[in-house]
């Protein structure tokens, strides 16, 4: 009888795919576009790259809770880069990936209340948890601020902008607020549902910001 195949042999990984606006025709690579892959295909391999080699492990639907991320990581990733945003103060917020800034976004409801005090309070303290790499990363939060929110310097607040939050995948979440990570380029590449434990949050972003 012919021995079947190893399950780490019948284990396959699909490739992430990212957004593209370029036509057939040949056309000049675009180095932040090429970056961005590069971004994408590093994400993969930093939480899927062990489940490669432990696929028994991982077809059993076990996995060491270090090697796990704790977002959704989103397939294919929200492109905003087109999107004009603009701060509370009506100053353009641009994406600038030459800064290699990563960016947790809040998409709130506008009738938020008390949950949204506590998750700014949450963000803030994830921020200031990356130490000296708190400069690497932002909170942007779309719309009204909590009533009564302290300034916070890691906070930009943008404008309420219906085009970004039709961008964000299942931003009208009933459950509450979901929040986003967002690349230095401006692709969003991991949820996080309503309520989500912060200390998740820490983790994926301190992996990200591994990431050159």
């Amino acid at each position: 009888m012919a021995e079947s195949a190893h399950p780490a042999q019948r284990a396959k990984i699909t490739p992430l795919t990212y957004p593209s606006s370029e036509t057939a025709t040949g056309t000049t690579a675009d180095p932040g576009r090429t970056r961005g892959r590069l971004i994408l295909i590093a994400l993969f391999v930093l939480f899927f790259g062990s489940a490669f080699g432990a696929g028994m492990l991982r077809l059993s639907g076990w996995m060491p809770a270090g090697l796990k991320n704790h977002g959704e990581l989103l397939q294919p990733p929200a492109d905003l880069r087109e999107l004009t945003l603009s701060l509370a103060d009506g100053r353009p917020y641009d994406w600038n990936p030459t800064t290699r800034t990563w960016r947790i976004l809040a998409a709130p409801p506008q009738a938020c209340g008390t949950d949204c005090t506590r998750l700014l309070a949450e963000l803030d303290k994830v921020w200031r948890l990356f130490g000296h790499n708190a400069d690497k990363v932002e909170v942007l939060w779309l719309g009204a601020l909590p009533a009564g929110a302290p300034a916070l310097p890691e906070v930009r607040q943008l404008r309420e902008d219906p085009a970004l939050r039709a961008a964000l995948p299942r931003s009208d979440d009933p459950a509450g607020t979901p929040v986003y990570v967002i690349d230095p380029n401006g692709f969003v590449v991991l949820r996080f549902p309503p309520h989500a434990d912060p200390a998740g949050l820490r983790t994926d972003v301190a992996r990200l910001l591994k990431l050159k």
